[in-house]
C-alpha cells in the first residue's frame, strides 16, 4: 500500500475521507475541477494549535485553490484545558484532533514537528534550547522538502512582539528552514526520501492584536473576506467555523462577513509587490490538459455529474501528477460511496478482524458491468442504487498508540525513530482495506480506513476509530501516590481484557525495599471483562520511585494501561501508556478532613486531595447556595472557575460568608480576562498576565514565620525543588494591604513578583488566592506542593 495516498489526497483536495468515502455535492465537485488547473502551494508556519490564521488558510485553499498546509511546531500540550482535566500529552492529543477538524473545514492540511509544548516561554532562546533547535529545524526542513511549497508564511515576528518565546522561535525556524531546505548539505540523511527544495519567498503575516499593531500601509495588502458562491460561505465564515473547533481553548468564534484585509511583510527570497505568488505561475503548463479541464468545467452538469467521467478518465492520462484528485472526482461524479467497518470497537493485538465492506453507486448511467468493485478475487458489478456488502479479514498487527508517544521523551521533544513519520498528525499506518472500483474499464484504487460504526439513539450513526489493544491492560487511577511516612496505602488496579480466555497475572515492580500485598494479581478473563483488584503498598527506605505493573498473559508480557479520551467534538482516542505511577514518601501532615471542591475548567486537584487523606465532596452551585457550608473544614475552587461559571456571582457572597464564620477558602488561578465577577476576594486585588515560567526559579519567603510555612508542615526552599513546567501564572497585582503577600519569585532578567500567594484573615476564617500551579504539581507527585497546600488548607491560626 502507498502510505502517502491519503496525505496526497488531502493536500490536493482536502475533502478526503476520514471514515468513509462520501459523495460530494456538485459545488465541491466543480471546485475540485477548477483546482485541477492550479499548480501553486503555500505553507503556513507557527508554534501552536490556534496560532494559524484560518481565514487566510481558507482563502488560499478555497479561493486561490493552491495546496495549503499548516505546520504547527507543537501540539499545544502545555496549555490549559477548558473542557476537561487532561494535561500535557493527553491535551496534545485533544488539540491534534481539534486541528484536524479545523483543517477539514478550511481546506488546509496539517503537519507537526516533534517539538513538545513545554509551557509558556518568555524567550526564543529558551524555547530553542529546550526543544533542541537543530532537531526541530530538521523536522521543519523535512516538511518543506516533502510538501514543496512555493511560498512560506509565518504568523509571528522573531522578536518580543510575538508575545511568546515559542512564537518567536517558530519565526526563526521558518526563516532558517527556508534556506536549509534548499541546501543539500543540510540534513543530507533526508535526501534518501526527498529532494532539496527552494521556496520562492517567505513572508510574515503581520497582525493587529490588542495593543500590538504590526501592520503598515507599505505592506502587501490582500482582501481575504471574499464570498465563495460554490460553497455558499465567505472565507470569514469558514474561518470562524474552523476556529470554533478549538473547544479545549474556548475559541468559539463569531462568523465574519465582508471585506477583511491581511498584511504581509517580506522576510527572505524575492519580495512580493502585488500578490503572494508574484513570479509564480499558478496554472499548469500542460496545454492539452488545460484545454480538457476547461472543457470539463464548461460542460459540467450539477444534476448529471456522471457525464464528466469519460473526460476525467482522459485527463488522468494527461495529468498523472494530479491522479489522486482526478480519481476522487471520478468517484464523486459516479455517486460512489464505500466504507470499511469492524463489528466491534476494539480488538487485541494479532487478532484476525472481520471487516464489513459496503459500497454503492448511485449514477443511473453506470449500472452493471460499467462499474465493478474489485477486491482480490472478488469482482462484482455495482448495480445502480443497490448496496453491495461483503466481509474480509485483516490482521491487527500493531496497537493503537500515537507514534510520537511510543517512547519516553525529554521535556522539549518527542522521541521519534522513523524519519518517514515526521510531520504526520496521526499514525500513517492505521488499519485499512484496499479495494478498487472499475468505471468504464478504468481502475480507481480506494484505501478505506477501518472504523467502528454504531447507532446512538440520540445522535444517530456514529463512526469511531478502531482501537487495537494489548490482550490485557492494567490501569491505576492516579499518576502519583503519596505516602505519609511509612504508612501503607491501598492502590486500586483495573484490569481489562480485549481477548477471550486471557489467563495470567499482574506483578507490581517496586522501588528497592518497597513491598506489595499481594505480590501478584491473578486473572482469568474473557473479552470485555473487567476486574478490579487492590495492592497494598508499604514504603521502604527509598524515598521515591516508580511502580510498574507487569502483565503476564500466557507467553506474552506487557506493561500497558488504558486511557480513553471521549468528547463529542472529536473522535474517541484510545491509547495505552505504560502502567506506571510515581511513588513519593513524604513527611506530610494535614489538619481538617472534609474539603468541598468546586470544579472549574478542569483539573486533577480534587483527586490529589483525596490521595492526601482528605474526604473530598464535589460542590455545584445548588449545593453551595443551599447547603450549610460550615460542615466543611475547607473549600477549594478549581482552576478558572471565575472565568467559566456564570453562577459564581450568586455563590460568591455565600463563600465569603463561609470564610467570615471561620471557614478556609482557597481559590486556584483564574485568567485576568473575561472574569464573571471582578471582586474575587473579601478585599480588592486584580489579576495580571504576569507569570514565572522557570520551574526552578528561586522562591523567596517574604514572611518565613507565617503559619502558611509552619503549620502543620515546615516549608523550606527544598519544597520548591522538582516542580514541573512553571511556578505560577496570572499573578495578583494592585493588592490591598489587608492581604499578606508571602512569596516572591522571578524569571531570569526580570524583577520580583509577589502576587503568587495572597492570604487574608476575614472574620473568623482564612481566604487564600494562589497563582501557584498546584493543578500541575500535584498530579506530577511533587512532594513540596502537597505539603504547602496542606498548610494553606489548615484553619486560621490566631
Amino acid at each position: 500500500m502507498n502510505r502517502f495516498y491519503y496525505l496526497v489526497c488531502a493536500l490536493l483536495f482536502p475533502l478526503s475521507l476520514a471514515a468513509q468515502l462520501q459523495q460530494l455535492p456538485p459545488g465541491e465537485i466543480l471546485a475540485g475541477i477548477q483546482k485541477l488547473r492550479i499548480s501553486g502551494s503555500a505553507l503556513y508556519m507557527a508554534a501552536h494549535p490556534d496560532d494559524e490564521n484560518t481565514r487566510l488558510l481558507a482563502y488560499l485553499a478555497k479561493e486561490l485553490k493552491v495546496r495549503t498546509g499548516y505546520l504547527s511546531l507543537t501540539r499545544g500540550d502545555g496549555g490549559q484545558n477548558l473542557i476537561g482535566n487532561e494535561q500535557a500529552e493527553l491535551l496534545g492529543l485533544i488539540r491534534t484532533q481539534e486541528l484536524l477538524a479545523a483543517r477539514r473545514t478550511d481546506g488546509a492540511v496539517q503537519f507537526f514537528t516533534r517539538a513538545n509544548d513545554f509551557g509558556f516561554s518568555k524567550t526564543s532562546d529558551e524555547s530553542l534550547k529546550i526543544w533542541g533547535k537543530e532537531q526541530i529545524l530538521a523536522d521543519a526542513v523535512w516538511v518543506i522538502r516533502k510538501f514543496r511549497p512555493d511560498i512560506i508564511i509565518t504568523r509571528f515576528p522573531e522578536d518580543a512582539r510575538a508575545g511568546h518565546g515559542h512564537h518567536a522561535a517558530s519565526a526563526i525556524l521558518a526563516r532558517e528552514a527556508f534556506f536549509a531546505a534548499a541546501d543539500p548539505k543540510r540534513f543530507p540523511e533526508q535526501l534518501k526520501y526527498v529532494k532539496p527544495w527552494q521556496a520562492k519567498r517567505i513572508v510574515w503575516n503581520t497582525f493587529n492584536f490588542g495593543t500590538t499593531n504590526t501592520t503598515a500601509p507599505d505592506q502587501l495588502k490582500i482582501d481575504v473576506g471574499l464570498y465563495n458562491p460554490l460553497l455558499g460561505k465567505s472565507y470569514g465564515e469558514i474561518a470562524a467555523i474552523s476556529r470554533t473547533n478549538h473547544k479545549s481553548q474556548g475559541f468559539g468564534s463569531t462568523l465574519q462577513r465582508g471585506e477583511a484585509f491581511e498584511y504581509f511583510s517580506p522576510v527572505a527570497g524575492e519580495p512580493a509587490k502585488n500578490t503572494l505568488f508574484d513570479g509564480i505561475s499558478l496554472t499548469i503548463e500542460n496545454k492539452q490538459a488545460l484545454a480538457l479541464i476547461n472543457e470539463i468545467q464548461s460542460t459540467f452538469k450539477p444534476d448529471q455529474p456522471e457525464l464528466s467521467i469519460s473526460k476525467l478518465i482522459g485527463l488522468k492520462k494527461l495529468l498523472p501528477e494530479q491522479k489522486p484528485l482526478i480519481e476522487q472526482l471520478i468517484l464523486a461524479c459516479a455517486g460512489i460511496y464505500a466504507e470499511a467497518t469492524a463489528y466491534e470497537k476494539n480488538y487485541a493485538i494479532n487478532d484476525s478482524i472481520p471487516v464489513k465492506i459496503q459500497a454503492i453507486q448511485r449514477s443511473p448511467t453506470l449500472s452493471g458491468p460499467k462499474t465493478m468493485l474489485k477486491k482480490g478475487m472478488i469482482n462484482v458489478a455495482l448495480e445502480t442504487n443497490k448496496p453491495l456488502s461483503f466481509d474480509v479479514k485483516i490482521l491487527a498487527n500493531k496497537i493503537s498508540q500515537p507514534y510520537w508517544l511510543a517512547k519516553d521523551h525529554p521535556i522539549g521533544n518527542y522521541t521519534i525513530t522513523n524519519q518517514e513519520d515526521i510531520g504526520y498528525p496521526e499514525n500513517p499506518d492505521r488499519l485499512v482495506v484496499e479495494i478498487a472500483i472499475s468505471i468504464h474499464d478504468e481502475l480507481v484504487p480506494l484505501i478505506l480506513p477501518v472504523n467502528y460504526k454504531f447507532t446512538d439513539p440520540a445522535k444517530g450513526e456514529i463512526y469511531q476509530p478502531l482501537a487495537i489493544a494489548p490482550a490485557v491492560t492494567a490501569t491505576m487511577s492516579e499518576k502519583a501516590y503519596v505516602f505519609s511516612g511509612g504508612q501503607p496505602k491501598t492502590i486500586s488496579v483495573q484490569l481489562k481484557s480485549f481477548r477471550n480466555n486471557s489467563v495470567g497475572s499482574v506483578e507490581p515492580k517496586l522501588p528497592k525495599g518497597w513491598t506489595s500485598t499481594p505480590t501478584k494479581i491473578d486473572f482469568k478473563l474473557n473479552k470485555g471483562d473487567e476486574q478490579t483488584a487492590s495492592l497494598t503498598i508499604t514504603p521502604g527506605n527509598e524515598p521515591s520511585g516508580n511502580l510498574v505493573l507487569q502483565v503476564n498473559n500466557g507467553d506474552t508480557v506487557s506493561d500497558k494501561g488504558l486511557k480513553t479520551i471521549a468528547y463529542d467534538h472529536i473522535p474517541n482516542i484510545s491509547l495505552f501508556p505504560q502502567a506506571a505511577a510515581r511513588l513519593e514518601k513524604i513527611d506530610l501532615k494535614i489538619v481538617g478532613k472534609r474539603v468541598g471542591y468546586m470544579d472549574g475548567a478542569g483539573d486533577l486537584t480534587a483527586e490529589a486531595l483525596k490521595e492526601m487523606g482528605y474526604e473530598v465532596v464535589k460542590l455545584g452551585p445548588t449545593q453551595v447556595i443551599n447547603t450549610d457550608l460550615s460542615a466543611f473544614d475547607a473549600i477549594v475552587t478549581g482552576v478558572r472557575l471565575y472565568n467559566i461559571n456564570e453562577e459564581i456571582r450568586l455563590m460568591q457572597p455565600k463563600l465569603l460568608a463561609y470564610v467570615e464564620k471561620g471557614g478556609t477558602l482557597l481559590i486556584q488561578y483564574n485568567v485576568n480576562t473575561n472574569l464573571k465577577i471582578q471582586n474575587l476576594g473579601p478585599y480588592p486585588f486584580k489579576l495580571s498576565n504576569k507569570r514565572v515560567t522557570e520551574e526552578d526559579s528561586k522562591v523567596t519567603f517574604i514572611a518565613p514565620n507565617d503559619a502558611a510555612f509552619n503549620y502543620p508542615n515546615k516549608i523550606t526552599p527544598k519544597d520548591f525543588e522538582g516542580w514541573v513546567q512553571e511556578r505560577g501564572i496570572y499573578f495578583g497585582v494592585d493588592i490591598d494591604p489587608k492581604y499578606k503577600t508571602l512569596l516572591s519569585m522571578h524569571d531570569t532578567h526580570e524583577t520580583d513578583s509577589d502576587g503568587a500567594l495572597l492570604i487574608a484573615n476575614y472574620g473568623k476564617g482564612k481566604y487564600v488566592y494562589t497563582s501557584l500551579v498546584f493543578f500541575r504539581e500535584l498530579p506530577a507527585g511533587v512532594p513540596g506542593a502537597y505539603r504547602l497546600i496542606a498548610n494553606l488548607l489548615a484553619p486560621k491560626v490566631n
